[in-house]
């Protein structure tokens, strides 16, 4: 267990740990901080729905439809755009799959994991012969919630952080918690190291620590500002599918600028740019449009009226 500190804030956390043992069975905190974003979202879309006259029974079913494919989803979204960790030379095909089904071992993506609960919501509602639309405004405060909470399972694993900064909110992470200085100058430029980051080492009580963006707090706080508005808003919606527009496009925006800062970001093959960085301009741009004439579709309607 290593201590986390924010030095510009004078805020020092000891001894956080990642996990806990039972026995030989190890919990990660990751995986308790993602199921209780799914209950506490799970929760507010029962909300939602109850405020809106919906059944709660049919978005319990749907949760329980879409937790395992958003899981798959998140994994497979990651294993595409990091098959060069996965498959190596030399490596058995058993060990190649093994390694791209062990979640446990690390590696989910968020939009991976939206895409496909998005695809499950337009087969659940088809099937149950309910508006798609109505559906995803209604889930939209739930998804956001499970998203704010989940960031803070990054915040356990050390992970999801950005570039060196001796910024206001800088997060300071021990040396000793990477395996030392001598292995962190082995793995610069590996993606997550920079050499920033080695070359302005903190250096606190003879501990030697790296210091970043916490750019998972940056989204888990940007994702509150986007809950915020969009349930100020939901009672004034003029369409439904607005209020999932509306997250699309303040996600998005957000995700463009802290995706820039982050340093671990997967990669297009082939390509220097943030496949997660490109996909939310896309999510920004797409759902402009789609408000956009939305609205102006429903204003012809009424002047025709």
């Amino acid at each position: 267990m290593y201590e986390i500190r924010f030095p510009n804030l004078g805020i020092v956390l000891k001894n956080v740990a990642d996990g806990f043992s039972i026995g030989n069975f190890e919990i990660r905190f990751y995986g308790i901080v993602i199921a209780f974003g799914f209950i506490l979202g799970y929760m507010t879309i029962a909300k939602e729905a109850q405020r809106t006259g919906q059944s709660t029974e049919l978005y319990l079913d749907f949760m329980l439809w879409m937790v395992v494919p958003a899981i798959l989803g998140a994994r497979i979204y990651y294993v595409l755009f990091s098959l060069k960790d996965y498959v190596k030379e030399g490596q058995s095909f058993r060990e190649t799959v093994f390694g791209m089904l062990n979640i446990r071992g690390g590696g989910l993506a968020i939009y991976g994991g939206v895409i496909a609960g998005i695809i499950t919501l337009i087969i659940f509602a088809k099937k149950r012969k309910v508006s798609v639309a109505l559906m995803l405004d209604t889930c939209t405060m739930g998804l956001l919630v499970g998203q704010i909470l989940g960031r803070w399972g990054n915040f356990f694993n050390r992970e999801a952080f950005g570039a060196y900064t001796d910024g206001l909110l800088a997060m300071a992470i021990p040396v000793e918690w990477f395996g030392g200085k001598n292995y962190l100058l082995s793995t610069v430029n590996n993606g997550i190291i920079t050499q920033e980051m080695i070359d302005n080492v903190l250096n606190i009580n003879g501990k030697e620590f790296v210091q970043v963006h916490p750019t998972f707090l940056y989204e888990s706080i940007w994702n509150f500002g986007v809950l915020l508005v969009i349930f100020l808003y939901r009672r004034h919606k003029k369409f439904d599918g607005e209020m999932f527009a509306m997250y699309m496009w303040g996600y998005g925006l957000g995700r463009v600028w802290i995706e820039a800062l982050r340093t671990d970001s997967l990669m297009v093959p082939g390509v220097q740019f943030k496949v997660s960085q490109l996909l939310a301009a896309f999510c920004v741009i797409g759902a402009s449009v789609y408000i956009i004439y939305k609205r102006v579709r429903i204003k012809n309607q009424t002047e025709e009226v």
